[in-house]
């Protein structure tokens, strides 16, 4: 199975969210989903680790573990988004355990209380206590398509309360830089808005 590889990247700050990173690259890579944010003022940044679940069914959750890797952004989805619990507290466990920095479900999950606690950044499409089978074979590390967005093994998924941004992994190093130069640049903005100077003079809009 292929492995995703995490590229080498600058450090993201806390403030550098899904937005600023949509923006930076060219609007480009916007999940057009609502996602619950399952903890509050939770934030991620990683590669994506694809398990595509036959319909209704999660098997392929827990084949993903063996292959999931420190850092990445475990992605469950199915090939029609359904209010079908895809992720427990026990796969949750396992989840934490092998080093996942965040979940993204375009399905639902389950012991929302329990994830709480956990603290493991998750983002959920639905939350239903509807669980899944486990017969159907999905696939692992292939592309998805989420809020009309493609998704590819590797793919740089930024998560924030904003919602979710996908940069292709050949974009990363280039879209992060440019994130971090527009940060800078609204931070000097923001600091002109504040002493009462206005974006309609600073960005010429008259």
């Amino acid at each position: 199975m292929p492995e995703p590889v995490a590229p080498a990247l600058p450090a993201l700050p806390p403030e550098v969210g899904a937005a600023t990173v949509y923006e930076a690259s060219g609007r480009q890579g916007l999940v057009d989903v609502e996602f619950r944010q399952v903890i509050p003022r939770s934030r991620a940044c990683g590669p994506a680790r694809i398990a595509r679940c036959g319909q209704g069914d999660n098997l392929t959750v827990h084949a993903v573990m063996r292959s999931l890797r420190a850092g990445e952004v475990l992605v469950l989805c199915m090939p029609e988004p359904a209010p079908v619990a895809l992720l427990g507290d026990l796969l949750a466990t396992q989840a934490i355990a092998r080093g996942a920095a965040a979940v993204l479900v375009d399905a639902a999950v389950r012991d929302v209380e329990e994830l709480e606690e956990m603290g493991l950044p998750t983002w959920t499409r639905f939350v239903r206590s509807r669980g899944a089978t486990k017969d159907a074979r999905g696939e692992l590390d292939v592309p998805v398509t989420i809020g009309g967005c493609e998704i590819r093994p590797g793919d740089l998924l930024v998560l924030d309360a904003d919602g979710v941004t996908c940069v292709a992994a050949a974009r990363a190093d280039e879209v992060l830089r440019a994130s971090l130069v527009r940060e800078a640049k609204e931070a000097e903005k923001r600091a002109k808005l504040q002493a009462g100077a206005l974006s309609f003079d600073l960005d010429h809009l008259g």
